[in-house]
């Protein structure tokens, strides 16, 4: 794939950011792409492994030796299908994958040198939109059968459209305004501009499926009654059930949970009245993943006073950890968010004791140092604490809201999350996908469970037997995840 020893011309570059000190100071997207010449290099840079371990890191099982040789020999048109064929939403994961497939690329058992495999992922679908090469892909025929998705995000709209394109009538429930879960709400404007979520839902409604937004099911519509309306449910919901901390003070004004956060600063960039604000104001994030790392960008894109992050977990290692986490796998190893890139500090092995205050409204953090690994073992004599008026609670997810779960009649795992073994959970024709079923995950993994999903809900319509259920798949995914052709 690709040029022959390419690899050894070209060497790794990774995507064009914004100047952090101009970014701050707006909400447009930071990072860009490279050049078509430059996109070119680096997809032949493929080199042709013979297995390619980048096809298996990615949850999807993106073709992407396939679509490096595409790119490489300039057939741009080509390269949107075979990206199609895999993945419903490429935008999405361009912007937003951690790439699993580039910590599995082969040259990155030199580390650093993986294939910019996410650059030419974006490249090609940022090119087909402006070429006009996506477009509505309407079934042929209609089923007759109905199936209801509850929630919109990557799952919801993964699922919904894989059905809809093989004939199915799809309705998608969502209790927010807009659609999209958190890849609309959740994430920033600055990492994905929400008129590129808004244009895939156009492209599903075009297709056929029927969106109700500002629906919550379990309130404004009974769980039972689409169970008994639908010939199949689907739970798309996530889990949005946040980590709370539980210390002195938790209760004062100006502690919030994340995505309370996030999701108001978007609905206030739409236009709506925002009622948490970091403006001016000295800032906590507790906890170092992605959402913590988004809490910080925002913090600083409103002229907070002063951010920290801070982190339950020890320092990780600058470099992959061959002992813990040898190539292919993801690698345990320290990294530093575009957010800290953008200013902050960030502390590691910090647990909080407590939150203090005056008139009811949070003033000062109060921490002290742990070990850094489980169970955490508080080091004494390192108390501190810091100004803190706003605090944000960044500290991951237990697990789906239980409420639409239990009054389906749905099982839940060990986890919390819905007991669905292939996707059917233990209420007769309900199913499940997406982070409601495996628990917070990445945004690649919303896809493929919503397309696996359907592909379950298929079968089961059609009552296939375990005989015949691989020619079904393949003919259910030829019909749905081919892209048009020009």
């Amino acid at each position: 794939m690709g040029k022959l020893r390419g690899f050894m011309e070209h060497g790794r570059r990774a995507a064009p950011e914004r100047d952090p000190r101009v970014r701050i100071g707006d909400f447009r997207e930071f990072v860009g792409t490279l050049p078509v010449v430059a996109v070119r290099e680096q997809a032949a840079r493929c080199m042709e492994c013979g297995v390619p371990f980048c096809h298996h890191g990615c949850p999807l099982g993106n073709l992407i030796p396939d679509w490096n040789d595409l790119v490489y020999r300039d057939r741009w048109h080509e390269a949107i299908d075979q990206l199609h064929r895999t993945n419903n939403f490429p935008e999405f994961t361009g912007r937003l994958c951690p790439a699993p497939c580039e910590a599995a690329c082969v040259l990155e058992i030199n580390e650093g040198d993986a294939v910019s495999i996410k650059q030419v992922e974006l490249s090609i679908v940022n090119r087909a939109w402006e070429e006009g090469w996506i477009a509505p892909q309407p079934p042929c025929v209609r089923t007759g059968r109905s199936v209801a998705v509850i929630g919109s995000g990557p799952a919801g709209l993964a699922c919904a459209q894989q059905l809809a394109r093989a004939g199915e009538s799809v309705t998608v429930f969502e209790r927010d305004e807009a659609a999209g879960g958190l890849v609309r709400f959740g994430v920033p404007e600055f990492k994905i501009e929400k008129r590129l979520v808004e244009r895939r839902v156009a492209q599903l409604e075009a297709e056929g499926v029927e969106f109700r937004l500002g629906v919550d099911v379990g309130r404004d519509v009974d769980p039972a009654e689409l169970r008994e309306r639908f010939d199949a449910v689907v739970l798309a919901t996530g889990a949005r059930v946040p980590r709370d901390l539980p210390v002195p003070g938790r209760e004062l004004d100006g502690v919030h949970f994340a995505m309370d956060y996030l999701y108001d600063r978007a609905r206030s960039l739409a236009g709506a009245a925002g009622t948490i604000s970091a403006a001016g104001r000295h800032v906590v994030v507790i906890g170092g993943g992605d959402t913590g790392a988004d809490c910080v960008g925002h913090a600083h894109r409103e002229g907070a006073a002063s951010v920290t992050q801070i982190e339950l977990l020890g320092e990780p290692p600058a470099s992959r950890p061959d002992d813990v986490t040898p190539w292919p796998l993801w690698p345990m190893k320290l990294r530093t968010s575009y957010a800290l890139a953008e200013g902050g500090d960030r502390d590691f092995a910090i647990s909080t004791t407590r939150l203090s205050g005056a008139n009811g409204r949070v003033e000062r953090i109060h921490w002290q140092r742990n070990s850094g690994v489980p169970p955490f073992e508080l080091v004494a004599g390192t108390e501190e604490s810091r100004p803190a008026e706003l605090v944000l609670l960044a500290m991951g997810f237990l697990g789906p809201e239980p409420e639409v779960l239990d009054r389906l009649g749905v099982e839940r795992d060990q986890r919390g999350n819905a007991a669905a073994r292939d996707y059917l959970t233990t209420a007769d024709g309900v199913f499940a996908a997406g982070d409601a079923r495996r628990g917070q995950s990445l945004v690649v993994w919303a896809i493929s469970e919503g397309r696996r999903c359907a592909e379950a809900v298929r079968r089961r319509l059609d009552g296939a037997s375990t005989a015949d259920e691989g020619a079904r798949t393949s003919t259910f995914v030829s019909i749905a995840t081919t892209a048009p052709p020009g």
